[in-house]
């Protein structure tokens, strides 16, 4: 009897084995938990890319936008700044004799100084303010380290006025410099003529500045290789002082050799 009863039991476990091994693997529920934290880890995976792609473009718009405000703002901060500072700087020489009289108006020293200039070269036009200049001129020539600090303030100073053309830039030029295929801006100064054997050589006094116009170098060259632009002498110094960054686009005629804008 007992063998009998322990056969049975064998039989029993041995049915509920092969039910178990009859069970679909899809429907294991071991399986089912083993597999949701692989599809959640994808998907947090992707979730996590899309949001560092979107900061890269929010930090790459974000730049773009803060460097064209820069290059927007740095032109128009530094002329406000310039010219507050030379508001400034004009108004320091008579604003403190306005303080010792106890008035305290900003930009009277300013308007005060803009008129002193202005009656300056109103007299300095004269024929007395000439002679008083003269006057000063041979004293500050005497003078060992001064002179030649005012001699080339002078010269440059003479190259943009309005009344002493003898001594002025002449006229705007470009002469191939310093290579064939290259070309610099210069200055006219004066005409010479080379006398040789085979005749008369007329030749231009070219001056290429080479710091902005306080140094540069003297060309002697043929007239006929000068080109010359139809430019004013202020616009060709606005041209070296900035760095050719306000270059006109020009037209070459070599018939006539004179450039058109």
């Amino acid at each position: 009897m007992g063998d009998e009863k322990s056969e049975i039991v064998m039989a029993s476990r041995d049915r509920e084995r092969d039910r178990e091994l009859l069970i679909p693997v899809a429907d294991s529920p071991d399986l089912d938990t083993a597999s949701k934290p692989s599809s959640s880890s994808s998907a947090s995976s992707s979730h996590h890319s899309g949001r560092e792609t979107f900061y890269k473009f929010v930090r790459s718009w974000a730049s773009k936008k803060f460097m064209t405000g820069c290059v927007i703002l740095f032109p128009i901060a530094i002329t406000f700044y310039i010219t507050w500072w030379f508001i400034h700087f004009v108004d320091g020489f008579f604003s403190p004799i306005y303080a010792q009289l106890g008035i305290d108006i900003f930009g009277l020293g300013f308007i005060t100084s803009l008129t002193f200039i202005f009656l300056v070269g109103v007299f300095m036009s004269s024929w007395l303010g000439a002679s008083v200049l003269s006057l000063g001129e041979w004293f500050i020539k005497r003078m060992p380290f001064v002179r030649h600090i005012y001699n080339a303030s002078k010269q440059i100073s003479a190259a943009i006025s309005p009344d002493q053309n003898t001594q002025a830039f002449k006229e705007v030029a470009i002469i191939r410099h310093p290579r064939i295929g290259e070309y610099a801006f210069g200055f006219i100064t004066s005409t010479v003529t080379l006398q040789n054997y085979s005749g008369d050589e007329e030749l231009c006094c070219v001056y290429v500045p080479t710091n902005h116009l306080y140094i540069g170098d003297i060309f002697l060259v043929n007239t006929k290789d000068v080109i010359r632009p139809n430019l004013s002498v202020r616009e060709g110094i606005e041209i070296v002082v900035s760095g050719g960054m306000s270059m006109p686009q020009m037209k070459v005629f070599p018939v006539e050799k004179r450039c058109y804008l």
